[in-house]
Formats: structure tokens, sequence, C-alpha cells
């Protein structure tokens, strides 16, 4: 079984987010960039996948710039055996990401494409279900347990009354949660090893899809500081503040 991984280069998730000074968006200048966590999490399954023995094959793709390279490396160092980059330096909407990914599947053939439910940048939660609908092929999101077996996924995920498992005929979109896996963090002889694994550099523009923003952004602002907390003297000058002063939502 071939999976296929979509990963993104993102501002690492430890990083203070820097807005620029005139509010057209997040100033990347300078900072750390890394895998998007929720793409890390599919990467890692689809390892997973193929220490059981049920993966043969996992490779990963990215859409970006040339530096997304290195997302890519991380990747292959973790356990994926190749990589795509389709390189374009456009910033590119979920539903262009998805007729990208869905041009790369017909390319690929695999049986399966694991990825992050969201990106942690824009938070669109769109791509995976996007990809699935441009396939025809069943989608199960927000995974937080995958098993595959006999042709299908069995996929368990996290609902507002408790857990709920789909059960779909492969091919198939899956989209991961936090609580799927951890991890792992790629050892030294690894990264040496990836750097000789294949990667292949598409040209975004070759594959005939139109790349133009759909979406303006009008302004970006930082939140609002939050105030500093109100220290008591007692419990009845709690109380009179919860019911005098509180604002419940």
């Amino acid at each position: 079984m071939k999976v296929l991984v979509p990963v993104k280069r993102v501002l690492d998730a430890n990083v203070a987010v820097r807005v620029k000074a005139d509010g057209s968006g997040v100033d990347l200048a300078n900072l750390k960039m890394s895998m998007n966590p929720f793409d890390e999490i599919a990467v890692e399954e689809a390892i997973k996948l193929k220490e059981a023995g049920i993966a043969a094959e996992i490779v990963a793709v990215s859409i970006g710039p040339a530096q997304a390279q290195d997302t890519l490396r991380t990747a292959l160092a973790m356990g994926a055996d190749s990589a795509i980059l389709v390189k374009t330096d456009e910033t590119i909407e979920p539903l262009a990401v998805a007729k990208i990914l869905k041009s790369i599947v017909d390319q690929q053939a695999p049986d399966l494409v694991i990825m992050g439910k969201q990106a942690i940048d824009d938070d669109s939660n769109q791509t995976a279900q996007m990809l699935a609908a441009l396939l025809g092929w069943p989608q199960a999101t927000f995974a937080s347990k995958v098993v595959i077996a006999d042709g299908k996924a069995s996929v368990t995920r996290e609902v507002d009354g408790g857990l709920e498992t789909l059960e779909l005929d492969l091919p198939a979109v899956i989209s991961t949660d936090l609580r799927l896996n951890v991890p792992r963090y790629a050892s030294l002889p690894n990264v040496m090893k990836a750097k000789k694994k294949p990667l292949e550099e598409i040209d975004a523009a070759s594959l005939g899809i139109s790349l133009a923003p759909t979406l303006r952004v009008i302004s970006t602002a930082r939140p609002p500081e939050r105030k500093p907390g109100v220290m008591v003297g007692s419990v009845a000058e709690l109380v009179d503040k919860l019911r005098n002063e509180a604002r419940i939502i």
C-alpha cells in the first residue's frame, strides 16, 4: 500500500508571532520555520503503518517555496521514502492546494492520503475535505485512532457525544487530530540518510491550476492584551464581584 502525506512549512509553534507594522500580515523574516504539527502526526501515523507491514511506501509532498525542501527532508528523516515539492512562491489558498494535491494523487496513485486536519498558520481545516470531494473518495476527519485491514480503514474520531468510529473503503482521505500519536524525533543517522533520498521538484505552474487568490486579507492585528487579575480579600468579596461585575458568556 502506498501512502501520500502532504506536509506544510509554517512558522514554528514555539516562536512568538509578529504582525507587520502595516497590518498586512504576519512577519516571517528571520524566524524559525518548521513542519506543521498536525502534519508531523500524519507522517508518524504513516510510518507506523509501514512498521506494521501495512504500508510499503510513503511519499511526502509539500507546496511552497524552495525552502520547503527542509520540511520535506524532515519527513524523509522521520521515515518517508521519497518526497515531492510543488514549487511556488505564491500564497496558496486551500482550494488550490486541494487541486494541486489531486494532481499529485492522480500521478502517484496512493491507496491512502493522510494529512493534518489543519495548518496552524491559518487554521482553515478545509484542504482534506476539499481533496476528498475532488477525488470522490471517502473521508474521515479528526482521526484519533486509525486501523487499516482488509482494504478498509477504521477511523475513530472524537465528537461532542464521545467517540465515533467510521469504516472507509480504500482509497480514502484521513485527517489527523492531536491525540492520534506522538511524532518521533529524527535521529542524526536518519537525517544524514534523508539527504540521499529522492526529492522531486515540480513547478506549480506546469500543473495548469490557477493559483490566483480569491480572498483578500483586509488587515491583521494582535489580539488585545488580557487584563490583569484582581485579588480579593474574602469569599464575600468574591461572591459580590461575581454577582455584580462578572460577565458570563
